[in-house]
């Protein structure tokens, strides 16, 4: 497992990027999502080394993320024992993922970053189109035609795969959420809202006791994450999604071609 770090002295300029990503990753993330893939690289273009980069991108996210899923709690209208089910597993792959992350070594997982940023670029890129044919797919079976233990399997993949990485996570989960006969658009964002909160709040619990997060660093990216979310939640509606995702796609590849380009 990884020692702990060694605390790090911000720097102003390092404070003013730091926080202004943070700002503009919250307003992303309320709007079309996708805040990680500039305040991942942003924290590693600091001097953060990649697994105290990830887990502390984790923490500062989820801090900014709990107002919404609190917000949506009214809209979770399922039946409680799937609920609380989905929520147990999300919590137990949480787990699992990140205690895969803190046992792999840092040079492996450097060396993983390009990969994992293509693959959540991907995701993200192709979601509308994933989620239509999801839709399409819904409409085709209902609830009782997919068993319990099949969604309970994809939503415990899809939680080891928050609590190692975490990017794109929010999109992965509507493959578990279109298949248990969810109609309304409400219900499934406050259910993806709750179980991400799930995985990445109790990620954190091992980065914790390992040391691996930086916590000036998260708490200023927390604070500017969250201040984000809020001042776009009032120019959301004036806001095309679409130009938002475009330039988040931009952003997520440009950030995946550096990532190969400096690994090697």
């Amino acid at each position: 497992m990884l020692s702990t770090i060694t605390p790090q002295l911000l720097t102003l300029p390092h404070t003013l990027l730091l926080f202004s990503t943070a700002f503009i990753a919250g307003g992303l993330n309320a709007v079309a999502g996708g805040g990680s893939f500039i305040t991942f690289p942003a924290l590693i273009f600091t001097g953060v080394p990649p697994v105290v980069a990830n887990a502390t991108n984790n923490t500062a996210i989820w801090v900014a993320a709990l107002a919404s899923a609190g917000a949506y709690r009214k809209d979770l209208g399922i039946k409680r024992q799937v609920f609380l089910l989905l929520c147990g597993i999300s919590l137990v792959g949480g787990v699992i993922g990140s205690l895969i992350l803190l046992y792999t070594s840092a040079d492996f997982f450097k060396k993983l970053i390009p990969y994992l940023l293509l693959l959540a670029t991907l995701i993200f890129t192709f979601g509308d189109s994933f989620k239509r044919w999801l839709q399409n797919q819904n409409q085709k079976s209902s609830p009782e035609s997919v068993p319990l233990w099949n969604l309970v399997l994809a939503q415990l993949a899809i939680a080891i795969y928050g609590g190692f990485f975490g990017a794109g996570l929010g999109i992965l989960m509507l493959a578990t959420l279109s298949f248990l006969g969810i109609k309304s658009i409400h219900t499934i964002n406050a259910f993806k809202t709750f179980l991400g909160s799930c995985v990445n709040g109790i990620a954190i619990v091992p980065f914790i006791f390992a040391g691996v997060i930086a916590w000036q660093q998260a708490i200023l990216m927390a604070v500017g994450g969250s201040l984000g979310g809020y001042v776009s939640a009032h120019y959301a509606r004036q806001l095309d999604p679409q130009m938002i995702r475009r330039f988040v796609i931009i952003v997520a590849f440009s950030m995946t071609i550096y990532f190969f380009i400096y690994d090697q």
